[in-house]
């Protein structure tokens, strides 16, 4: 556990944050797709540490940055938060994203919030073609597409409303995508029933997908067993959790409820 300065909190959207973190310690070890474990507060109302996800690292100016939505006391207490006060943080934690090889072709597929840990990612790919497939809601959810078109050669926006790009689901775009390029790999977070379709095509044409987890969590470390997912065993399946085997994982090996 290590506290964290906190030098910058920026408003996105209504309920969307962006926490800076000053931190070489964070910024010379911190992998794209692994999560920090954060305290919101000491009252048992928010008791438990929240998982959110490496958005951005900058090693320049030493800096992480962190985004997260509103969705309950604890992540109300963190958006409270003022630059200069301290995050209590564990981490960073978890499994990685297994790059693609310089010269290489990655499509991310990002969903709402999930978009959050795939800018990271392509930034860390300079050498690969990287496309960038985000969907929201409406126009008015829509957050960080400058930062996702400063680090991918292609971006397309799927809003469910229409109010912005692609009039419909962003696994559309990827189907469509995917008639005229093979990519090494797609890489996906976000909602459950869209992971799910990106995995299925994915499978069925044979190419290599990687999905982040997005579960709820206790210790983070693996000892409270509240992220467990099912993971492909043979002909069955068995048990693994978020917090220690994943958050990343082969897309072939999530059973997807």
């Amino acid at each position: 556990m290590h506290r964290e300065r906190i030098v910058r909190m920026e408003r996105l959207s209504d309920d969307i944050f962006r926490m800076v973190l000053q931190s070489g310690r964070l910024t010379e070890s911190a992998k794209p797709g692994q999560f920090l474990n954060i305290r919101c507060g000491h009252s048992l109302q928010a008791y438990l540490r929240r998982p959110i996800s490496i958005c951005d690292v900058h090693a320049g100016d030493g800096t992480v940055d962190i985004v997260f939505q509103i969705r309950g006391p604890g992540t109300e207490l963190l958006g409270e938060m003022k630059p200069g006060e301290e995050a209590d943080v564990m981490g960073p934690l978890g499994n990685p994203f297994k790059p693609v090889n310089p010269g290489g072709s990655a499509i991310v597929v990002g969903g709402g919030i999930g978009t959050f840990p795939l800018l990271y990612l392509l930034r860390t790919m300079p050498e690969v073609k990287r496309t960038a497939l985000l969907g929201f809601r409406t126009a008015g959810a829509v957050v960080m597409a400058k930062e996702f078109s400063s680090v991918a050669d292609c971006m397309e926006i799927a809003t469910d409303d229409g109010s912005l790009g692609h009039h419909g689901f962003v696994t559309e775009l990827l189907e469509k995508r995917l008639r005229t390029e093979r990519p090494d790999c797609v890489y996906v977070c976000g909602p459950m029933p869209m992971m799910r379709i990106v995995t299925e095509q994915c499978i069925g044409m044979g190419i290599p997908v990687q999905v982040s987890m997005e579960q709820r969590m206790g210790c983070g470390v693996g000892a409270c067993l509240v992220c467990a997912c099912k993971k492909r065993d043979g002909d069955d399946f068995s048990y693994t959790h978020v917090c220690r085997e994943g958050p990343v994982f082969d897309g072939r090996d999530i059973v997807f409820d």
